[in-house]
């Protein structure tokens, strides 16, 4: 059983309250002796208590007898013993740096605190490795989620934000802000994982979009009933794309050179059209005037029930709901989504090199 920065500085922080907790008690047990017992007076009682404990050496306040002096002695090995403790729970804490710990934690949940419409990738194996490169060359906010030290070390020097947890429980869920998430990724190694993360995700957030990665066919389908809007078996589109490759080298070049990369010339984007805000819905392509427009290319289009129309024509009509799947620059994309209205549900992320 792994432990995360967060719990060990918590175990710490609760053995050094343990500690005071302790000393506090044998200080009340002296005071309560030197006063009940023995019949000094409370300031007497407090001050004999605190220089016993405090061993600095100074004579009885009082004359005591056989019983004080075995009370006094009894007190001193509790307080060497409570004071001991404290110190050694200490020295460890600043040694190996929990209260520097502590000031990184408090940071990082303020960060997580403030995302919000961002993605987040479960596992930083070398999938989610990739995922992120893609994200970060997209300028879009994303948090990775991971329980080895060796992988959140890994993103850290990345300079990507991340959370040592794990994906498959609630509450590692609920630090990364799921509840205002718009996505999230599980590439985790195991499909088990992966299922166990999009069911926990599904069911803090059902509006978010869960993408999945499956090693066998049968987790495909199993990812699928559980609520993945997208399951990716990496062995399955690998083999595609190398058909691909050996059959349509160009083709795949293209599609590959619009869709990832930090130093593309044409981007893909998509666009949903919402009737209050589009003034084009009802109308047709030609009348749009879309392309004229803004240089931005309209390649296909979703309806609401699914259906895709690929290269519409002048004629298709845009209705509420559509997805419009679109290629251009940055900047006739960017246009496209000034024009289709001020406020759209994918709003177009500017890449980092424009």
């Amino acid at each position: 059983m792994y432990s995360t920065p967060e719990q060990k500085y918590q175990r710490i922080q609760q053995e050094l309250m343990a500690g005071a907790y302790a000393l506090g008690g044998v200080s009340l047990i002296g005071t309560l002796w030197y006063r009940l017992v023995e019949g000094w007076s409370w300031a007497d009682a407090a001050y004999m208590t605190v220089i016993t404990l405090a061993t600095v050496g100074f004579g009885e306040i009082h004359p005591l007898g056989d019983r004080g002096r075995l009370f006094t002695i009894a007190l001193i090995l509790m307080g060497v013993v409570s004071i001991g403790y404290i110190v050694n729970r200490f020295t460890e804490a600043v040694i190996q740096g929990y209260f520097q710990e502590g000031i990184r934690l408090r940071q990082q949940r303020r960060l997580m605190e403030s995302l919000s419409e961002h993605y987040i990738i479960c596992g930083f194996s070398r999938t989610g490795r990739q995922i992120a490169k893609e994200f970060w060359a997209e300028g879009v906010p994303f948090v990775v989620i991971d329980s080895e030290v060796e992988s959140v070390q890994r993103a850290q020097i990345a300079g990507y934000t991340v959370f040592q947890g794990d994906a498959t429980l609630d509450d590692s869920l609920l630090k990364v802000g799921i509840e205002r998430a718009i996505c999230i990724v599980a590439a985790l190694p195991s499909d088990a994982e992966n299922l166990y993360t999009v069911l926990s995700a599904k069911t803090l957030n059902p509006e978010i979009r869960a993408i999945a990665r499956a090693s066998t066919e049968e987790a495909l389908q199993k990812l699928q009933r559980g609520g993945a809007d997208a399951v990716i078996s990496p062995y399955i589109t690998g083999g595609k794309r190398m058909a691909a490759a050996a059959l349509r080298p160009q083709v795949l070049d293209f599609v590959d050179g619009i869709l990832t990369g930090a130093d593309r010339q044409m981007y893909m984007e998509e666009f949903l059209l919402d009737p209050a805000y589009c003034p084009f819905v009802g109308q047709s392509l030609q009348k749009a005037k879309l392309r004229s427009q803004t240089g931005a290319l309209v390649l296909a289009i979703r309806r609401t029930d699914g259906n895709l129309i690929g290269g519409p024509t002048g004629d298709t009509v845009l209705m509420p709901g559509d997805t419009l799947i679109c290629m251009g620059t940055a900047e006739q994309l960017r246009s496209l989504n000034q024009l289709l209205g001020p406020i759209n549900s994918k709003q177009l992320r500017r890449p980092k090199n424009i």
